[in-house]
């Protein structure tokens, strides 16, 4: 599927630094995921925080014009963060795949 990565997405952070490398995977991830049950990303943002020695990941994403899912995960890195939050996503619309399906 040849969609334009970053489009639609927007990553930040508080109060930590993220490096190029994380957000270019988590808009890679956000699109993926999209890609694989609904086609398309209408719009999504991933938004990295630190609480104590966690990071905490927060995602929200509306599909190809479904309703919006959002999912927050906590992890001892970035990266684990992101990967928990993902799969959270995943799972969610999954089920609002399924549901749409009957």
């Amino acid at each position: 599927m040849d969609v334009e990565i970053g489009k639609n997405i927007t990553v930040g952070s508080s109060n930590v630094e993220i490096g190029e490398a994380l957000s270019e995977r988590a808009r890679k991830e956000i699109v993926d995921l999209a890609s694989k049950y609904f086609g398309k990303v209408t719009t999504a943002s991933v938004h990295f925080s630190r609480e104590g020695h966690l990071y905490c990941c927060a995602a929200k994403l509306r599909p190809g014009g479904v309703a919006m899912v959002s999912a927050e995960a906590e992890h001892k890195n970035a990266h684990g963060a992101l990967d928990a939050a993902v799969e959270k996503l995943r799972a969610q619309l999954s089920r609002l795949k399924s549901e749409m399906r009957g």
